[in-house]
């Protein structure tokens, strides 16, 4: 095995023993934080930032980044939500639903790849567009779902196991599967690593970077059915902070900003990592803006171990 396959491996490792320091520490100070009541809660809060999260990290991994999915996960529930509204059908709006998703997401890869732009100043740009979509559909207004995605929400697998984390679940392993058991992911990891050696390799860049963005605007629109499934209604500014936190998730899970680094497993422990962190906040009343403190001082830790990682991985 070679230093980066260690320095890697080592790093989930390093992050899956914090997650049970942090919650042996937590239960026992307050007993029911281990109750299994409260580890699923877990899972729901993260439901929405993991679907989120794998999106930001195959997106990393193939030297990207997007900084609009919030916004595209919440145009995709607002054109959602319209149409349940106007038709009452709910199949339809969820393909309406993942058709904006995907093309927001396919939009923001054809303008990269053909302007060879700097994504994050594209996606910035994007993102405001996104958003002023959506606030033009619902007019600013709360849009309601009319309990259409309830049942993903209120509906348990043997009692325990809300569909939601099932949803969740398949979403990471769709990922992962992508990223390590497919063409297609090992020509976006090649790309993150040396576009310039990919294109010569014969890789046509232009589509696979359309294909990436537009998965990634598939997820976003995913999550969008399970943020309705959790709230049952939405406004065109409920994405805001979601691309925060799905970037701080991956970069603590070990996917750098250099691309053609990170795995799909160590950037779920990351975001496990992050609702563990805010439960535990919450279980012990830890007051708001103390929170708000500490979550920027972990977006800031985040980056900086990411550097010294890439220092050391040199």
């Amino acid at each position: 095995m070679t230093l980066k396959k260690r320095l890697i491996k080592e790093q989930r490792v390093l992050l899956a023993i914090v997650i049970v320091v942090i919650v042996a520490a937590v239960s026992a100070i307050n007993p029911r934080f281990i109750q299994v009541k409260n580890l699923i809660t877990i899972f729901q809060q993260i439901s929405v930032t993991g679907i989120l999260t794998m999106a930001m990290s195959m997106l990393l991994i193939g030297g990207g980044i997007d900084l609009s999915i919030g916004n595209i996960m919440v145009l995709s529930g607002v054109v959602m939500a319209s149409v349940i509204h106007s038709t009452g059908n709910t199949a339809l709006a969820v393909a309406a639903g993942m058709a904006a998703g995907t093309l927001c997401g396919a939009l923001n890869g054809v303008i990269i790849a053909k302007s060879k732009c700097i994504p994050l100043i594209i996606t910035l740009g994007t993102s405001e567009m996104f958003y002023g979509m959506a606030l033009t559909i619902s007019g600013g207004r709360i849009m309601s779902f009319g309990g259409a995605f309830n049942a993903i929400g209120k509906t348990k697998l043997f009692q325990i196991f809300p569909v939601m984390l099932l949803v969740l679940a398949a979403m990471v392993v769709l990922s992962y599967i992508l990223m390590n058991r497919t063409k297609f992911g090992r020509r976006i990891v090649a790309i993150g690593g040396n576009e310039k050696n990919a294109f010569l390799s014969g890789i046509n860049i232009v589509r696979y970077k359309v294909i990436l963005y537009g998965i990634a605007g598939l997820f976003c629109s995913v999550a969008a059915i399970i943020f309705s499934a959790r709230i049952d209604s939405i406004t065109a500014n409920a994405g805001a902070g979601y691309e925060t936190s799905a970037l701080t998730a991956a970069i603590i899970g070990g996917v750098t900003f250099d691309g053609g680094k990170g795995t799909i497993s160590g950037a779920f422990l990351g975001c496990v990592l992050m609702g563990v962190i805010s439960n535990a906040m919450n279980i012990l009343q830890v007051e708001t803006y103390i929170q708000t403190i500490i979550t920027g001082a972990i977006i800031v830790c985040a980056v900086v171990l990411s550097n010294i990682n890439n220092i050391r991985r040199r």
